[in-house]
């Protein structure tokens, strides 16, 4: 991998980790375009410029974060995040193995996107309009639908958000949500790949130049998941979700045309 390649990367991470796109899907995508998905060090890149894409979320809802009086806020965000951590745990060789397929994150796009052509209508009561409203029970059941995004190609934030959904939250709140719930999982992920590197490729955290690359990823990450944000919770205040189920649905087609072809293996 070469510094282009990172901030390529990086872009695309930024502006994908919190739509409900798969924001895995499309760098597996683009890695593999680009030569550089056989290589250890994209594995673990790809997992550790997430880090600099979660922080946006720190910084824009810094309010929330450093409350140190939103003691029900950490613990929904906690206890939300335990079903991830422990199923993440228990299956991490064959979640390893599914970042390796194409052909899955492909037909995940195709199916995730129809959901969302019609997820507007099937939810169109919602009760909760404000995180302070949500139980602790409905955020659990959230960060069960989020597990789902550990097959490549769902998307962490779409299961998210459709588990918002589910549990009566407002688009708004519920994309939010995904948000909050990003930070402890992908930190917890994070770290754990650095681990597994630090025990078994311990170069990848101590040479200079993939020290380069994992810090210019992440920053790259972290300016454009900024912009991202705040775009796509606008985006929500006026419109729905059809748009990204059509361009899931398209994006899911292309990917399967370029497995068909040879292209993406």
């Amino acid at each position: 991998m070469n510094l282009w390649q990172a901030i390529v990367l990086g872009i695309i991470e930024g502006i994908t980790e919190f739509l409900p796109v798969s924001s895995t899907g499309h760098m597996i995508i683009a890695s593999s375009l680009m030569g550089i998905d056989a290589q250890d060090f994209t594995k673990l890149f790809e997992v550790v410029i997430q880090l600099g894409a979660i922080l946006s979320v720190v910084v824009l809802y810094w309010r929330k974060f450093f409350d140190r009086g939103r003691l029900a806020f950490y613990k929904k965000i906690i206890l939300g995040t335990v079903p991830a951590l422990i199923i993440g745990y228990l299956f991490a060789n064959e979640i390893d193995q599914l970042l390796d397929s194409p052909l899955t994150v492909g037909i995940m796009l195709l199916l995730g996107g129809v959901i969302f052509i019609w997820v507007d209508q099937w939810f169109k009561v919602p009760e909760v309009l404000e995180e302070e409203k949500m139980t602790v029970w409905q955020a659990i059941r959230i960060g069960f639908w989020q597990c789902l995004a550990m097959i490549p190609g769902v998307s962490r934030s779409a299961a998210a958000i459709i588990g918002g959904l589910q549990q009566k939250l407002i688009r708004e709140l519920a994309a939010e949500f995904s948000f909050f719930l990003a930070v402890p999982t992908m930190a917890a992920a994070t770290g754990y790949k650095l681990l597994q590197a630090f025990r078994h490729q311990p170069q990848f955290i101590t040479e200079k130049h993939y020290l380069l690359l994992l810090l210019v990823g992440c920053c790259v990450a972290f300016l454009v998941a900024m912009l991202a944000i705040r775009s796509f919770i606008r985006y929500l205040q006026h419109h729905g979700f059809r748009a990204f189920g059509y361009y899931r649905i398209l994006i899911g087609i292309v990917v399967l045309v370029l497995v068909w072809k040879g292209v993406l293996k």
